[in-house]
């Protein structure tokens, strides 16, 4: 019987749980998340990964949550949309599920689902992923392995900073999160609902929308983004010079729209001679790379050894 990996996308909207055997991803199941206590959600994420194993005993079950994640232990230091702060996640699945079950953040599985190819395998060697939503999250491979920092936490790209100044008179850092100039709080899905409304449209969706179909008011909102998402991938280059450099994320639904002016930005800050074998794309697996990553996190961690500690 071949390996059952469960991959888990929790997010404060939605959780979405499939199974990878034999290379497939199956369908997801999606749920909208109950976040009326932390109990509630740990019994619904909970009774989704019992209900995609049946009864296989061995399936490992890989988890990608929004939030800063303490790797080693699987507990939740903080999470801005969901009731698990200070929650040892991975420790109330497995119990509840009799599974062994490993945590982490869900920018970083969905950039590990980018690095590999069709069989589940890191092809990438270094590669640095944006995903572009609500907020900015993201994740690191360098030599082929994920970078999680000193304690497992990082990176957290979102809040890079990318424009504060200390001059008199300007403004000081916020007691909240994301900062006024970080890479969130200038270029994420919640900034394109505001460039969106000054032109005239609902919200971001609706700007992509009309931009696609070639409304200029549209194309140049979502090209302002562009371009300041552009200066938090330069920062990116010349940091780390990674093979790649992709966009995932709600808001890549722009494609080129949003990727040409990033592009285009992007190599106007990058220090001379820095980069010169990374190329910028956009995501291939769209909403999937949650769920496909979480699965594959589950396959790298646990597999070679089901009763280890990542």
């Amino acid at each position: 019987m071949a390996q059952r990996f469960i991959g888990v996308d929790v997010g404060g909207t939605k959780i979405a749980v499939a199974v990878l055997e034999d290379g497939t991803l199956g369908e997801s199941t999606l749920l909208h998340t109950d976040t009326s206590s932390g109990e509630a959600m740990l019994d619904q994420i909970a009774a989704a990964i019992t209900a995609a194993a049946g009864d296989d005993t061995n399936a490992l079950v890989g988890v990608g949550c929004a939030g800063v994640i303490e790797f080693a232990t699987g507990r939740v230091r903080f999470a801005p949309n969901v009731p698990l702060v200070d929650v040892a996640l991975r420790e109330e699945l497995g119990r509840r599920t009799g599974l062994d079950v490993v945590v982490d953040n869900d920018a970083t599985v969905a950039t590990l689902a980018e690095a590999c190819d069709d069989d589940g395998e890191v092809v990438v060697d270094s590669l640095v992923m944006l995903t572009v939503g609500t907020g900015i999250g993201g994740g690191v491979i360098i030599d082929g392995k994920i970078f999680r920092g000193a304690t497992g936490a990082a990176p957290e790209l979102g809040h890079l900073v990318v424009d504060a100044r200390f001059d008199p008179g300007a403004p000081e850092p916020s007691a909240k999160f994301p900062q006024p100039g970080s890479l969130e709080g200038t270029a994420a899905g919640r900034v394109l609902d505001h460039l969106a409304q000054d032109r005239g449209f609902a919200d971001g969706p609706a700007c992509v929308t009309a931009a696609e179909a070639g409304d200029s008011r549209a194309i140049e909102a979502i090209s302002i983004l562009g371009q300041r998402l552009g200066i938090g991938i330069a920062s990116i280059i010349c940091a780390f010079e990674p093979h790649e450099v992709v966009i995932g994320g709600g808001v890549s639904r722009a494609g080129d729209l949003l990727l040409k002016p990033a592009i285009e930005t992007a190599w106007k800050f990058v220090l001379p001679g820095i980069g010169t074998e990374t190329s910028i794309r956009l995501a291939r697996h769209g909403a999937r790379a949650g769920v496909l990553g979480a699965a594959l996190l589950a396959k790298h961690e646990l597999a070679a050894n089901t009763s280890a500690t990542p």
